[in-house]
């Protein structure tokens, strides 16, 4: 039975390993993001590591990868397993951590090419732990399939090409883009909900301090609220999660409205993304108002979009000679529609025709 057992282990997991690394280096910078919802205060409250959660993304990826191959191969088994072992533990606390306290909606195990709930994503961590455990207890069974010298040549340009696909996709956009912001989508269509998809069950639920103490009640126990309760606060409480369209969350706010409506009708609309222009690159920043004063005379209605600050706002227009207007849009909307900061962004009618990162603003069609 282990003869079976073992090698088809090693292909599974190998391949699940090189899969999931390869789509999270399509997109480190989302995978990034991830780890700093785990980094943050409502999860394991580790804010010295946020700033870092780039570069250890980039090495969990190319791990993954990496170890992958390797165990396809057969080289350096007992390291192979070990760290294959000590990588899946961490990831199923992660995953269980995430189900059971409701914290990180999405684990981002496959990025944006398929989501799982975090009770899936355990599940998927379990499964493969289990696999990993049949390797563990007999990996004097795994063979390298060639010599020393072309096992250490395989390793090395696997190392080699992941570093350079993180790179290239870093400075550039992602490979493919699994986005519902990609290149040939509708904004507008992606926001609808379809008729008769589930609608989320809330609970209202109020509270009170009594005694000195904050007590929540539902409104079916209100009748039970003592005398000399004092009335704190009221939240809804989701029960079970409704549909939620691709797009959601998206807005185009400037003095307190929303236009998006009438800017999402523009037969042709640049827009300028940086989520946070506190943070934004400089020498990208600097190439946007020459391309403003391009598209204007092509006939295009330009604007930015960011979350930032009005203060923040007035401090770039003033440094990068800006003259378009921005308008305010939530940053992890503003951060799935694209990575780069500044990003440039055309759509025709809603629909998103082209998309560049701001170091291919060459490469842009206007």
């Amino acid at each position: 039975m282990k003869n079976i057992l073992v090698p088809f282990s090693r292909i599974i997991v190998g391949l699940l390993f090189i899969i999931s690394g390869l789509i999270k280096l399509n997109d480190p910078v989302g995978f990034s993001y991830k780890l700093a919802e785990y980094f943050g205060e409502p999860v394991f409250n580790m804010p010295a590591l946020v700033p870092f959660s780039l570069a250890i993304a980039f090495f969990l990826v190319i791990l993954e990868v990496v170890l992958g191959v390797m165990l396809l191969i057969g080289y350096k088994s007992k390291f192979t397993v070990w760290s294959l072992l000590l990588l899946i533990v961490m990831f199923t606390f992660l995953t269980f951590y995430s189900a059971y306290f409701n914290v990180v909606k999405d684990c981002g195990c496959f990025g944006d090419a398929l989501k799982l709930t975090p009770w899936q994503s355990f599940t998927k961590d379990v499964v493969l732990l289990f696999f990993i455990l049949i390797l563990f207890f007999h990996r004097k069974l795994i063979k390298p399939l060639f010599s020393n010298s072309v096992q250490n040549i395989l390793v090395l340009t696997s190392l080699a090409l992941c570093g350079f696909m993180g790179y290239w996709v870093l400075n550039h956009l992602p490979l493919i883009d699994f986005r519902p912001f990609k290149v040939g989508n509708n904004i507008q269509q992606g926001m609808k909900i379809p008729a008769g998809a589930p609608k989320s069950l809330v609970e209202m639920v109020f509270i009170y301090k009594v005694n000195g103490v904050d007590k929540e009640f539902t409104e079916k126990q209100l009748s039970a609220i003592p005398e000399g309760a004092t009335f704190v606060d009221r939240k809804d409480k989701v029960l079970m999660e409704g549909y939620v369209p691709p797009i959601h969350d998206f807005t185009m706010e400037k003095d307190g409205s929303d236009y998006k409506d009438e800017l999402l009708v523009e037969p042709e609309l640049l827009m300028f993304v940086a989520y946070d222009l506190s943070k934004s690159d400089i020498e990208g920043m600097k190439k946007l108002e020459k391309l403003n004063q391009k598209a204007k005379a092509k006939g295009y209605k330009v604007i930015g979009m960011t979350a930032a600050l009005p203060d923040e706002i007035a401090k770039a227009k003033k440094d990068f000679g800006l003259t378009f207007d921005f308008y305010f849009c939530d940053a992890i909307t503003l951060k799935t529609i694209e990575r780069a900061n500044p990003s440039i962004v055309i759509l025709e009618k809603g629909t998103v025709k082209q998309k560049v990162h701001h170091n291919d603003i060459d490469e842009l069609k206007l």
